[in-house]
C-alpha cells in the first residue's frame, strides 16, 4: 500500500532484483532517510555510537517485519507476542521474515537454563526416558519425569530449583549480647514494624531487656522460628510492668497487633516484596543450601535412578559441553546398545545424532565451557546470543533476514574468528545477515556497509554510505572510515611503573582453583583472555568482593540478576599485601542506572538537583514562593496532573500494540502549566530536560558547577544523550559511562581502586578513544584503574596486562602471562598474536 494514497503500489525494481528497498525511514532521529540492501548478503551497520543504526536496523527493518508476520496471524495470538512500535518509515519492499537476536539479558528466573535455550535439555530427557538404563522393576518415565519444571519430575520438597532457603539464630541475631529492646533480633524491620512486634513480645511476656543469649533456648526458639501469628493487644509505651498492670485490669489497648517470627517475616518478605531494597535487605539474612532430599539435582528419585553411560541425567547436565559430546559421539554408531533391546540402538542413534549436531555448533561458537544446568541469568548477553544464534544454525531456514545487535560484545578476537564463520554458515544457507557493529574485523568482512551518521543524536540519522566496504574510503565525513583505512594509531607513550601491588593469593572460585595473582597499583591494567577463561570470576567477583570486605564496603546482590540460590561463593583466597594503599573502591559495571522511565541522566547525576535550584531562584519563582521542589516531575505540585509526571498516557490496544501518546494536557512536558511558567531565557524546566548534553553545555556555559558536569558527560561521548532521556532508554555501554561520568566529577583525591568490566561494549573506535582518554586521565589523579577487556587497543595502550587462559572453563583459569604489553604480545599467549597487530 502507499502510505500517502492509500491504494495499492506495484513493487519497486529493485525489490524484484534481490534488495531491501527503504524510503522515508523516520524512526527516533533517522532524517527522512531512503537506501537499497542487498538480500543474501552480509551486511553491517556501522556509526558512531548513538548515530542510529539500530533505529534503522531493529527500530525500522525488523520492526516492519515482525508487523507484517503479526498480521498474518490471528488477533488472539499477536497477545502472546512482544510486539514493536510500527515504525515510522513510508515504505519498505522486498523484505523477507525477520529473526531478531539482539543483546539482552536472560530470563530472570534461574529456570532458565543454557539446555533449555538451546532446546539441548529436550533431547536429553528424550533419550533418558527412551533409551535409559532402568533398575529392575521401575516403570518407564516419560520426558516430563527427567524435567525440574513440571510436577511431574521436580523434587518436592524444593520444587526442582534444587536448593533451599534457610534461617539460622547466628544470621537472625547477629550479636546475642544485645536484648530485643536493643534490637537483637536484626531481621526485624528497623521502623515501626519492628516496634510493633517488641511491644507484642511485652504483651505475650517475654523479658525483652534481658541479654538474648540468656533467654531461655525455648523462648529464643518461639521468637524466631515459630508458625503461629497470635493477635494480641498493645500498649504503645508502656513499660513491661506498666504493661502486665493493663492486661490485668483489662484496659483499652493502643492497638491488637499480630506477631510474625522472624524466619517466617523474612522468608514472606522475599517472596512477595516487589521492593528491590526489602528484597536486598532480607536477602542477608538467608543462606542457600543444597535441598537435602535430591541432593541438589532437582528432580525426584525415581528420575535419579536410570542412567545412561553411567551418569543420571543431573550429572550429565552437569558436564561442560566440551565433555558431553565426548560422552555422546560413541553412542551414534548404534554399537553399545542392549542386547534383549535392539530398538534402543535406533533410538540412541536418532537422538545422539540431533544432540551431537547442535553441541557441535556450541562448540564452534566458543561455548564449550558451558554446561546445559548453568542459568541464564549467570550468562553476559554475548555469550546468551551466541546460544540463540547457535539454535538458528541448526535449524536450518531458508530466505530469512537474521538482525543482530553486536554480536561480538564480550568476545576474544579467537572467539569473534569463530562467530564470523557461524554468520557465513547462516548467510551460505540463502540467508541474509543484518548486523549492528562497531568490531572492526567485522566489519572487514562484510560485503555491504550501511555507515549512519555523522554524529550521534539530532547530529546522526544521516545515511553517510551504502555500498561495498571499499567505497567507503572516499566518504571523508566518516567516522568508521579513519579507523578502516587510516589506521589511526594512538601515539605511544610510555609505561608507567607501579607504584605498589595489590597481591591476591589462593583464589578458588568458579574455573580459578588456587590462583595466585599480582595487579600493580597507580597504573592501568587490562585483564585479558578468552570468553569464559576466568578474568571476571577473578577481577569482578573476587578481587571485588575482598577489596570491598577490607575496606567495609558492603556490596549486595541486585536481587533482580539472579536468584538467591545462583550466588556463586569464593571458597578460597585472601588478599595478602597491597590493600593498606587503597582507600576506596568503585566498580563501574553496565547494569541500569534505573529501573523506571522517572529515571533519568539528569537525575541519575545529580544534575536536576542543581538546574531546578536555578530555577527556584529565579525572580519570578521566588515571587511565587516556589521551591526547588516545584521543579520536580515526580512531585504532586509541579507536575502535570493528567499524566502524573509521565509525560504520556498509554492507550491498550488488546490484539494490536499499546500506544503511547504524548498527554493531551502538557503535551509530553510532564509539568503543570503554571511550573512551565517559570523561564530561565525563555527556556522552562521541561525544556532544558529535553536538550541535548551538548545544547545545555553551551545554554549553561556560565554555571562552572553545571559546566563541569556536562563536560565530563561530553568527554566520555554522551553528548547527544537528551537530560530527561529515561533511564531504561540507554543500552548497557551507555549506562556505564553515565557511571563513569559520574564518578568523574567528584574531586580526585586520588588512592581509588577504579575496576570496569568490559567498559567499551556498544562504543565506536572513535568512542573507545575517548573513553580511554578518561581512564589515563584517573591514572594521572594517582588511582589504580583495573579493566577486563577484549579491545585490544585499549589493551596495547595500557601500562599492565593479566592474560587469564589459556582456554575457557576447565581449560582456563590461570594466568597464562603478565607483564608490559609489547612483553605480553611475544608471550605466545592465545591473546599475543592479536594484541600484537594494535602496535
Amino acid at each position: 500500500m502507499d502510505a500517502k494514497t492509500g491504494r495499492p503500489r506495484e513493487p519497486m525494481p529493485g525489490a524484484r532484483n534481490g534488495f531491501v528497498l527503504v524510503r522515508g525511514a523516520r524512526e527516533h532521529n533517522l532524517k527522512d532517510v531512503s537506501l537499497d540492501i542487498p538480500r543474501n548478503e552480509l551486511v553491517v551497520f556501522t556509526g558512531v555510537s548513538g548515530s542510529g543504526k539500530s533505529s534503522l536496523a531493529f527500530g525500522t527493518l525488523y520492526a516492519e517485519a515482525q508487523r507484517r508476520y503479526l498480521e498474518s496471524v490471528s488477533p488472539y495470538a499477536r497477545r502472546l507476542f512482544h510486539q514493536m512500535q510500527v515504525p515510522d518509515v513510508d515504505v519498505v519492499e522486498g523484505l523477507p521474515p525477520a529473526v531478531a537476536l539482539q543483546q539482552q539479558r536472560g530470563s530472570p528466573t534461574t529456570r532458565s537454563s543454557v539446555g533449555s535455550v538451546t532446546t539441548l535439555s529436550n533431547l536429553l530427557r528424550m533419550l533418558y526416558s527412551r533409551a535409559g538404563d532402568y533398575p529392575s522393576g521401575q516403570r518407564l518415565l516419560y520426558a516430563e519425569s527427567f524435567s525440574p519444571n513440571t510436577p511431574e519430575g521436580a523434587c518436592p520438597n524444593c520444587h526442582g530449583i534444587g536448593r533451599v532457603h534457610q534461617v539460622d539464630e547466628r544470621s537472625l541475631v547477629p550479636d546475642d549480647t544485645l536484648t530485643i529492646r536493643e534490637r537483637a533480633v536484626a531481621a526485624w524491620p528497623t521502623a515501626w514494624q519492628g516496634q510493633n512486634l517488641r511491644d507484642i513480645l511485652v504483651t505475650l511476656g517475654y523479658d525483652v531487656d534481658r541479654p538474648w543469649r540468656d533467654l531461655p533456648k525455648k523462648d529464643r526458639n518461639w521468637i524466631l522460628f515459630t508458625e503461629e501469628q497470635p493477635t494480641v493487644p498493645v500498649y504503645a509505651g508502656y513499660t513491661p510492668a506498666e504493661t502486665r498492670k493493663a492486661l490485668k485490669r483489662k484496659e483499652e489497648p493502643s492497638y491488637m497487633g499480630t506477631f510474625t517470627g522472624a524466619r517466617k517475616y523474612i522468608l514472606q518478605t522475599y517472596a512477595a516484596t516487589q521492593s528491590a531494597m526489602m528484597k536486598r535487605r532480607v536477602a542477608r539474612f538467608l543462606s542457600s543450601d543444597d535441598c537435602p532430599v535430591c541432593k541438589g539435582k532437582r528432580l525426584k528419585p525415581g528420575a535419579l535412578t536410570v542412567k545412561f553411560a553411567g551418569l543420571d541425567i543431573a550429572e550429565m547436565s552437569r558436564l561442560p559441553l566440551k565433555k558431553l559430546d565426548a560422552l555422546v559421539k560413541p553412542h551414534i554408531s548404534g554399537a553399545e546398545h542392549d542386547a534383549a533391546h535392539p530398538e534402543k540402538a535406533l533410538v540412541v542413534q536418532r537422538i545422539v545424532e540431533d544432540l551431537a549436531g547442535r553441541i557441535e555448533v556450541l562448540l564452534d561458537l566458543g561455548l564449550g565451557y558451558l554446561t546445559l544446568e548453568r542459568s541464564t541469568p549467570t550468562l553476559s548477553p554475548g555469550e546468551l546470543q551466541r546460544l540463540r544464534l547457535a539454535t538458528q544454525i541448526r535449524s536450518n531456514l531458508f530466505g530469512v533476514v537474521y538482525v543482530l545487535d553486536e554480536p561480538s560484545a564480550g568476545l576474544h578476537p579467537a572467539d569473534t574468528e569463530a562467530l564470523l564463520r557461524a554468520l557465513d554458515r547462516l548467510k551460505t544457507s540463502g540467508n541474509s545477515l543484518f548486523v549492528v557493529e562497531h568490531e572492526l574485523d567485522v566489519v572487514r568482512k562484510a560485503g555491504w556497509i550501511v555507515d549512519v551518521g555523522p554524529a550521534a543524536g539530532e547530529q546522526g540519522g544521516e545515511i553517510l554510505y551504502s555500498g561495498p566496504l571499499a567505497g567507503l574510503a572516499n566518504v571523508d565525513v566518516s567516522q568508521t572510515r579513519r579507523f578502516l583505512f587510516d589506521e589511526t594509531a594512538e601515539p605511544q607513550r610510555d609505561v608507567r611503573e607501579p607504584t605498589g601491588w595489590l597481591k591476591l593469593r589462593g583464589v578458588t572460585r568458579n574455573n580459578l582453583e588456587g590462583l595466585d595473582a599480582d595487579f600493580p597499583l597507580g597504573v592501568l591494567t587490562c585483564v585479558t583472555g578468552v570468553s569464559g577463561s576466568g578474568k571476571s570470576s577473578l577481577v569482578s567477583q573476587f578481587l571485588v568482593e575482598a577489596v570491598a570486605e577490607r575496606l567495609g564496603q558492603r556490596r549486595e546482590a541486585d536481587p533482580d540478576e539472579g536468584e538467591l540460590e545462583e550466588k556463586v561463593r569464593t571458597l578460597g583466597g585472601e588478599i595478602v599485601e597491597g590493600c593498606d594503599r587503597i582507600k576506596r573502591l568503585v566498580v563501574v559495571d553496565q547494569k541500569p542506572i534505573g529501573r523506571t522511565p522517572r529515571s533519568n541522566l539528569a537525575t541519575y547525576t545529580g544534575l536536576l538537583d542543581h538546574v531546578r535550584k536555578l530555577f527556584a531562584a529565579t525572580k519570578q519563582a521566588r515571587a511565587r514562593r516556589y521551591d526547588a521542589g516545584r521543579f520536580s516531575f515526580n512531585v504532586a505540585k509541579g507536575r502535570c496532573e493528567t499524566c502524573e509526571g509521565e509525560g504520556y498516557v498509554c492507550v491498550e490496544l488488546l490484539f494490536l500494540p499499546s500506544v503511547y501518546t504524548p498527554c493531551p494536557t502538557c503535551k509530553g512536558a510532564r509539568y503543570n502549566a503554571k511550573t512551565l511558567e517559570i523561564k530561565i531565557r525563555d527556556q522552562s524546566i521541561a525544556d532544558v530536560l529535553a536538550m541535548t548534553v551538548d545544547a545545555a553545555f553551551a545554554f549553561f556555559a556560565d554555571d562552572d558547577a553545571l559546566s563541569r558536569s556536562l563536560g565530563v558527560l561530553r568527554e566520555v561521548g554522551l553528548g547527544y544523550i537528551r537530560l530527561g532521556q529515561s533511564a531504561t532508554e540507554l543500552s548497557g555501554g551507555e549506562a556505564q559511562r553515565v557511571k563513569l561520568a559520574t564518578e568523574l566529577q567528584r574531586a580526585q583525591r586520588g588512592g581509588t581502586l577504579y575496576v570496569l568490566d568490559e567498559p567499551t561494549t556498544g562504543l565506536h573506535p572513535s568512542d573507545v578513544r575517548k573513553l580511554t582518554r578518561q581512564l589515563q586521565g584517573l591514572i594521572d589523579s594517582g588511582n589504580t584503574v583495573i579493566l577486563v577487556e577484549h579491545d585490544m587497543s585499549v589493551a596495547a595502550n595500557s601500562d599492565w596486562i593479566v592474560d587469564v587462559g589459556p582456554g575457557a572453563g576447565d581449560e582456563g583459569g590461570r594466568i597464562v602471562a603478565s607483564g608490559p604489553p609489547k612483553q605480553v604480545a611475544t608471550s605466545g599467549s592465545p591473546t599475543a598474536k592479536y594484541l600484537a597487530k594494535a602496535f
